[in-house]
């Protein structure tokens, strides 16, 4: 059997390798191929060396909280140059009335925090208080947020942590789509604050037994990476797949046979598989299924895309009055600042910058910015260091700059997204042997792509075994 996976990006590559190692433990014979339409493999996973300094194009790593990703570099055999951020790297920044204040992280440093005023504090110990939604309708992050926490906390923490993981418009956000785990978290325990008493107890008794609970939030983790950038992981999968990968061979159409598909190729010539997965962005996702099923197409469409634009600038240390012991810090939108936020890439792990200098990476754009996409590099440059002029009091000349703008960097998940990806799945399902992966679907973390990848792995397989 012929089996193609259309991307090789993080999810494309991933779903390949489980693939693989499934019908190879079964001694089931597939001949897999993987088309990437562009040179190199990774898709937005881009580790950059240049002048000394290591620039990430998209995501700089993932939380080893969750087992995923963890298992995948097991399996690959690269679990050994794992790094892990730096412990520093836990404290993070918020950006409000012309200072940064450190996230508070317990209640101690959430009474002594000047980023929420009084009345915002007891707003939000009054959670407890609020009755629980046991609707099933698919609230915005912004109304759950109101009417959980109160105005101030959507303001000030909620929102610019939308705007950090996923550039995104909390007013649209699907909360059920974006944050299943705290959907869940009020219809079993009532509450937040609820549920966070009652984890934190039963952590402590698991903990006394060996054993381990996921908090409230969800499992959380320490940042996680490679020496040479996560790319190292995009390379690895890339290396062990060996001949199956195909660079520069692009799909441009599908058309559903009787027994498999026939895929168009960019270079003019066909190709016929049994089973097919689509691992590429939601808008190419639809170029390739209009001919025979427009609906499905229209679906894809509806799924939104933030654009960002990501700056990377490099100082000398001497040159910054002011230590950067920490993650980074986010902007509120009510701020007006251009930048969504700075991670500062030097502090979190090392060998990011030479020695006496420090990498800052700025998010400019997202979804309540898209005009930001549309900034050439000088313009980005500009106002990325009128932002940190504001935010950080610096006033040096960087002596390294490099700007990577992504027109569709992120996926959004806006309200009704789970009813679009059920009708999605209800739409693919008449044509047997073709699945679907990738961020546009089921979480847009690296954790979340490689978990989705391996689900579909096993669909296929199941395909596979059935066909066999």
């Amino acid at each position: 059997m012929r089996a193609v996976i259309i991307g090789a990006g993080i999810s494309g590559l991933a779903t390949a390798f489980f693939l693989r190692h499934m019908a190879d433990r079964n001694g089931i014979d597939l001949q897999l191929t993987v088309l990437e339409k562009d040179s190199r493999t990774g898709g937005k996973i881009h580790s950059i060396r240049d002048a000394g300094y290591l620039c990430e194009w998209g995501p700089n790593g993932f939380l080893d909280g969750k087992p995923a990703t963890l298992e995948l570099c097991r399996d690959l055999e690269i679990s050994g140059a794992l790094q892990r951020s730096n412990d520093n790297a836990r404290r993070r920044f918020i950006y409000s009335q012309e200072e940064l204040h450190w996230v508070p992280e317990n209640a101690a440093a959430f009474c002594r925090t000047r980023l929420i005023s009084w009345p915002g504090k007891l707003r939000i110990a009054m959670e407890t208080l609020v009755p629980a939604e046991r609707g099933g309708e698919d609230e915005t992050l912004a109304d759950f947020c109101r009417r959980r926490l109160g105005p101030q906390a959507l303001e000030k923490l909620i929102g610019p942590m939308v705007s950090g993981i996923f550039a995104g418009d909390p007013e649209r956000m699907s909360l059920k789509s974006c944050f299943p785990r705290i959907h869940q978290l009020e219809v079993e325990y009532g509450g937040l604050i609820r549920a966070m008493l009652r984890l934190a107890a039963r952590h402590r008794c698991e903990r006394r037994a060996g054993k381990a609970v996921a908090g409230a939030g969800g499992p959380a983790g320490v940042l996680t990476s490679f020496a040479g950038g996560i790319q190292e992981l995009t390379d690895r999968l890339e290396k062990v797949l060996g001949g199956a990968v195909e660079t520069g061979t692009g799909v441009t159409a599908l058309r559903p046979l009787r027994d498999g598909f026939e895929l168009q190729l960019d270079n003019g010539s066909q190709l016929e598989a049994q089973l097919v997965v689509c691992a590429v962005p939601a808008f190419h996702f639809a170029t390739m299924v209009e001919g025979f099923d427009r609906e499905a197409a229209h679906l894809l469409r509806g799924i939104p895309y933030a654009a960002l634009q990501v700056c990377c600038l490099g100082f000398r240390r001497e040159d910054l009055n002011r230590d950067l012991n920490g993650f980074g810090y986010l902007v509120p939108q009510v701020e007006k600042l251009d930048v969504l936020g700075t991670l500062w890439d030097s502090s979190i792990f090392p060998n990011r910058a030479p020695d006496d200098r420090v990498l800052l990476r700025s998010m400019l754009g997202g979804a309540t910015r898209p005009d930001v996409g549309e900034w050439d590099e000088e313009q980005v440059r500009e106002r990325t260091l009128a932002a940190l002029a504001k935010t950080m009091k610096l006033q040096a000349e960087p002596e390294f700059v490099r700007v990577f703008p992504h027109r569709e960097a992120i996926p959004q998940y806006v309200t009704g997204h789970g009813r679009r990806l059920r009708m999605l799945q209800e739409r693919t399902g008449r044509y047997p042997g073709f699945f679907f992966t990738g961020n546009a679907f089921y979480g847009i973390g690296l954790n979340d792509c490689v978990a989705a990848a391996n689900r579909v792995a096993e669909q296929a397989f199941g395909f596979v075994r059935r066909s066999s």
